[in-house]
């Protein structure tokens, strides 16, 4: 079973947190101080860490977080923090974290990005062409086939549609893709990664036949593996 180890100091929070990862079907362990995660960190293997970013003490999380890489623990960690300003984020990430979760959150969000670093931490590093359902990602050439068949598509339709075929069958939030493909966080409403994966639908999809990519309402998408 996956193990999660979820490092933070509130205690409603981080019930909350294992409560929703317990639902999801994950066993998790806690620790509500820098000291005490760190230390079941090195004594335990992990699958994945969600590490509150503002502990208190003397070691709070990107103080963890660098303890635990030079430890030789690469385990992926999930950053959570109140701090939303960019450099925050950029701090947290080349501090060794593997992604970073603003508060408050939604726990959608939380287990599809833990998903999506498990699913990327346990994928083969020498493939070259992702599969899913119908669908052939060249990630050498850039090139997408569909039962075989070139699809022409422009550069971010392309780097939307591997994001989606690298995660298939997980569901990805609206955030995520932000994050991924135009690389910043937007948090007010908009309508621009659904038009964009309308135009994508367009050319991937089989007259006759149900959208590869599922849309999950209020929280994003989902690209059907069996096609």
């Amino acid at each position: 079973m996956t193990t999660i180890l979820v490092i933070e100091d509130d205690v409603q929070t981080s019930r909350e947190i294992e409560a929703a990862l317990v639902d999801y079907g994950y066993e998790t362990r806690t620790a509500f101080t820098g000291r005490d995660g760190l230390v079941k960190a090195i004594s335990d293997p992990y699958d994945a860490i969600v590490l509150d970013r503002m502990l208190p003490g003397d070691l709070d999380g990107l103080g963890v977080l660098a303890a635990l890489r030079a430890a030789g623990i690469h385990a992926p960690v999930l950053i959570l923090s109140a701090l939303t300003a960019v450099d925050e984020r950029v701090r947290g990430l080349k501090a060794g974290g593997d992604d970073y979760l603003t508060k408050p959150f939604d726990f959608l969000e939380l287990t599809a990005r833990l998903d999506v670093l498990l699913r990327r931490r346990n994928a083969p590093i020498t493939e070259s062409v992702l599969r899913a359902g119908p669908l052939e990602v060249d990630l050498l050439t850039h090139t997408v086939r569909r039962h075989g068949q070139l699809v022409d598509l422009l550069p971010r339709e392309y780097r939307l549609l591997e994001y989606l075929v690298r995660n298939a069958g997980q569901v990805v939030t609206r955030t995520m893709l932000f994050e991924e493909i135009w690389h910043y966080r937007y948090d007010e409403p908009t309508n621009l990664i659904d038009v964009h994966v309308s135009k994508l639908r367009r050319k991937i999809d089989t007259a006759g036949e149900p959208s590869v990519i599922q849309t999950v309402r209020g929280s994003g998408y989902v690209l059907n593996a069996a096609g």
